[in-house]
Parts: C-alpha cells; structure tokens; sequence
C-alpha cells in the first residue's frame, strides 16, 4: 500500500524530485522546506541535502507497487516544472502516470509558462486523459492570476486551482475550462492571515460557474484548533473520478520492466 498523507485532497504523496527554489510570495513559508531542511546532514536520509533540488530516478516507478488506486499528490516536495529538471526526466514522470492509470495524479505547479509550453508540445501526448489533473497554485493577483491564463491555454482535460495559501482577495476570476478549486490559508509559524470574506468570494463564484469546491483550511499558527468549517460546513468536492480496476502484481511488474527498457533505449 501507499503511504497515507495528512494533505486533505489527496490520498498519497509521489516525489520523483525533491526540493525547490522560492518564485513567488507564495513560498515565503512553505512546508516542504521546512520539513527537508531539518534533516540537511543526517546522512542516508531522503533529505540528507535538504531542500536542494534533485531528482530521484529510484522512485520513477513506486507507483508500480502501490496494491491500491490511489489519488496521488505528485511532487509535494518539489515542483515537476522547476527549471533545472529536464524535460525527457518530466516526460517519463509523466510516461509513468499514462502507464499506471488506475491511480488519479494530482501535478501542482508555480512554474505556469513551463507547464503551458509543454502540455502544448512534449506532454500533449497525456492532456486526453482523465485520470491526470493539472494545475497551478495561486495566491495572490500579481502572481497568480496569470498562472490561471496559463493553465487555460492548454489542451489539457482537467484543470485546477489551488488557491493556497490564499494572501488577499483575489477578486473575480475566470473559472471557464477549470475543473475544481481548492482553498486555504497558511499555517504554521509566521502564517499570514486569510479573510473569511476572500473565502466566500471564491465558493460564491465556484458556485456560479458549478466547479467543485475544497476548503483545505483556516490555517494559522493553530492549524488543527481553527479547523476547516466554512459556515458550519465543511466542503470536500471533488471533480469526477472515473476508478479502473488494478492489474495483479505480476502484470503490474511487466508493465514497469517494459516501461524501465524504454526508458534505458532512449
């Protein structure tokens, strides 16, 4: 089985690449730093290097492996589109997840011109299917609005927002072509705040344009004390997930030994 996150969307983490550089406001406190860079040193740990960025070709096929469907956060360590990873190492990231297709893949991503250019090109061959979710994080106007425009180029099948940690009010969106919509504000030390108004604005205009709505979190220093309610409710929507059956295990190690010669060829 796949380990269990604590990440509310999503079911499991895959990290083909760890660690990132900081592009946006957005990243000022982020998560995955913090937890990497705790381990800079400890010697044999995943995150002996900290949040430097490397890929890890050794994890290229865990998906493989795992005995269940799982709904899986790619990436929550990194970024798939950073700038120094290569694009034929995002190709068989991406080769993998059209091979092992009983697994729903959730790719989040601040680098949005990289993402359009190459859903446009070298991906194009995986924006038909429905079982890979595209989308683009956005936490203020300046940065991420355009991201959003983005994301909307491409011919991809199904798109989402993360709107997280969600710094201002980000007015009126265009939500056409966009499949779901995720909201929360930061937490942890030094979390800046999120107004419950800047929340509504988002739901309203999901609810305008019936585009499945996710509220992660309030967020703050106390994460768990001020919970996810949203008016006394809590929204959990997702798009729609069409399951297909797992292969057994020995069909699912031909499929990766078929895919790892491919790749080896190249």
């Amino acid at each position: 089985m796949a380990s269990k996150t604590k990440i509310e969307w999503t079911d499991t983490t895959w990290n083909p690449v760890r660690g990132c550089t900081k592009i946006s406001p957005g990243c000022k406190h982020c998560y995955a730093e913090t937890f990497a860079e705790r381990f800079r040193g400890v010697k044999g740990h995943p995150y002996e290097f900290g949040f430097d960025l490397r890929l890890v070709p050794e994890k290229l096929f865990e998906p493989f492996s795992w005995t269940a469907p799982s709904m899986v956060f790619v990436n929550s360590m990194s970024d798939l589109f950073h700038v120094d990873v290569p694009d034929e190492f995002i190709i068989r990231v991406v080769k993998v997840m059209m091979e092992a297709s009983w697994h729903t893949y959730q790719l989040l991503t601040k680098r949005s011109e990289r993402l359009a250019h190459m859903l446009k090109g070298p991906l194009k061959f995986a924006t038909d299917s429905r079982h890979i979710w595209w989308g683009v994080s956005v936490e203020d106007v300046k940065h991420g609005i355009p991201r959003i425009e983005h994301l909307r180029s491409t011919p991809a099948k199904v798109k989402f927002l993360s709107i997280e940690p969600l710094l201002e009010d980000v007015g009126t969106i265009d939500l056409s072509d966009i499949d779901w919509v995720i909201v929360g504000g930061e937490s942890g030390p030094g979390a800046r705040p999120m107004e419950e108004s800047w929340v509504r604005n988002l739901l309203h205009q999901c609810r305008a344009s019936n585009v499945p709505f996710f509220f992660k979190q309030w967020g703050g220093v106390q994460k768990k004390k001020a919970g996810r309610k949203l008016a006394g409710k809590t929204y959990d929507e997702f798009p729609f997930t069409a399951e297909e059956p797992i292969p057994d295990r020995i069909r699912r190690r031909s499929l990766a030994a078929s895919l790892e010669a491919q790749f080896c060829t190249v």
